[in-house]
């Protein structure tokens, strides 16, 4: 997204110089803050309060954190992608007050690097952004209409925001700024692989303990009970409903589901170029496909199909290797039978309906809870930035809206629902180009082609793109093909066709 350049003037001998000379001046004060902060630690918790210890640890995390995301600003993004589905399924104030423990990770590496591109920039380096505005464009507009839009929108009909509606518009603001701090750090292919190893290892991680969970094994339920025992409405899962489907360590199935899926086709498209160990392929590819048939979740699945259909049209090299694969897939679906089946047995038997029991309690939502507020009014300017509601039953403390058009209608009306289409169709015509690239950018590019599509599919049946730790995913995967597009001056041509990239 960005050059940065040396100033006119300095040799390339000195720059290197001056740079190594830097470097070294900040791995030591970070290891003397270190060192200090371990004492000052130690103190603290014999003087005042064990609490006490823990808020000097975690001040001093917070320095180290942002120190060294301000010195290499690539290990803010990669800080943060592999933290991402271990944290983000941990509620807010469980940790830390009013964020969730990723958001927190964000904003310091972000701030770090924000701070330490500043102080480049009073250096005399000069920090010209590369914008493409193919994809740049529509993203702005969309996040207009998904932050100042609602907002404005709920001014116009005379109302006054409240606190959660503020933090209502925070989601998509979160997701665009991790896009641009992307767009800056990550350049060459050689950190787009790396990029791809610490996107599909947490996800991999994700579907053991997924796998794990819906065998009900006792220490994974234990330990998930911890932080992560809050369901969908807000109250703690017992045991027996943490183990029915794979939330694993994101505290939803959907969530789980989205990333593990994300995750796998990112490992199928490196596997159609050669990419990764072949080892490393099949453990993954393994893992992501038990994860796919643990995580109980009918979007997953929906998901998978469109996805594996894209796949086999896009590369033919795997349709030939899909007997090889078959085995596989044989024991995915055997380990992540339970959940499977347990998911498959709510259909059938309710009352006489063929609609399974959770599918059943979304539609009574939707029709007396949301349905209710719309009208032309709303339905053009939208209803509010809170999609949750407060339900009249005292069983369930809160209820979310459960579906991916009525999501975009509830927060920002036609325009915001709009936007997203727009945004669709640029990002669909913008990767065109890269599909046909033999390396690690061209991986990426064809599992966002892919991933995009199967989100326009599911956001018929739920909203997937805000979600914690998919939505992220899906973002990194844009910004990595935006920034490697502007690098190459890739602009598709009209007409232009898709070649398939073989291995």
């Amino acid at each position: 997204m960005t050059q940065t350049l040396t100033r006119p003037g300095s040799s390339s001998g000195q720059a290197a110089g001056s740079g190594s000379d830097a470097m070294d001046k900040g791995s030591k004060a970070l290891l003397a803050v270190a060192v200090l902060g371990t004492v000052a630690a130690a103190v603290a918790s014999a003087a005042i309060a064990p609490k006490a210890g823990y808020g000097v640890v975690g001040f001093l995390l917070v320095i180290l954190l942002g120190s060294i995301a301000g010195l290499y600003p690539i290990f803010g993004t990669y800080a943060y992608l592999v933290t991402l589905p271990i944290l983000a399924g941990i509620d807010r104030d469980a940790l830390i007050p009013l964020v969730r423990p990723n958001e927190a990770v964000l904003a310091v590496v972000m701030a770090g690097a924000t701070i330490g591109v500043f102080l480049r920039y009073l250096r005399g380096d000069l920090i010209r952004p590369r914008i493409f505005p193919l994809i740049d464009i529509p993203l702005a507009v969309f996040l207009l209409m998904a932050t100042i839009w609602p907002l404005a929108s709920l001014t116009l009909r005379g109302l006054i925001p409240d606190g959660a509606e503020y933090a209502g518009v925070l989601p998509f603001t979160k997701l665009v700024a991790f896009y641009f701090m992307v767009r800056y750090t990550v350049q060459t292919e050689q950190q787009i692989l790396r990029i791809i190893r610490f996107i599909v290892w947490p996800g991999a991680v994700v579907a053991m303990i997924a796998v794990l969970q819906t065998l009900q094994f006792p220490p994974v339920i234990a330990f998930l009970q911890i932080f992560w025992g809050s369901g969908a409405e807000g109250t703690p899962d017992t045991a027996s409903e943490l183990g029915e489907r794979g939330s694993a360590t994101l505290g939803s199935p959907i969530a789980a589901g989205d990333v593990i899926i994300i995750s796998l086709i990112l490992v199928m498209c490196c596997v159609a170029r050669g990419l990764l160990g072949r080892r490393e392929r099949l453990f993954l590819a393994l893992t992501l496909g038990t994860g796919v048939f643990a995580a109980g979740q009918f979007s997953t699945w929906i998901a998978a199909a469109v996805g594996f259909s894209l796949l086999a049209w896009r590369f033919p090299n795997l349709r030939r290797q899909a007997t090889r694969f078959a085995p596989l897939a044989g024991v995915a679906l055997v380990i992540g039978a339970p959940a499977f089946v347990g998911r498959l047995s709510g259909i059938g038997g309710i009352d006489g309906s063929w609609i399974p029991e959770p599918e059943l309690g979304r539609i009574d939502n939707l029709s007396h809870l949301y349905l209710p507020h719309f009208n032309w009014i709303t339905t053009l300017i939208g209803v509010s930035p809170n999609e949750a509601l407060i339900p009249p039953e005292t069983w369930r403390n809160v209820v979310y809206l459960e579906s991916g058009v009525l999501y975009f209608l509830w927060i920002g009306g036609i325009p915001l629902l709009a936007a997203f289409i727009w945004l669709s169709m640029r990002v669909l015509r913008a990767v065109r180009p890269a599909l046909a690239h033999p390396g690690p950018f061209g991986a990426t590019a064809s599992c966002l082609d892919i991933v995009w599509r199967f989100l326009l599919v599911l956001t018929l049946i739920d909203p997937h793109l805000q979600l914690r730790g998919s939505g992220d995913l899906v973002f990194t995967l844009l910004a990595v093909v935006t920034t490697g597009l502007a690098q190459r001056n890739m602009v598709a041509q009209p007409h232009q066709r898709v070649m398939s990239a073989t291995g």
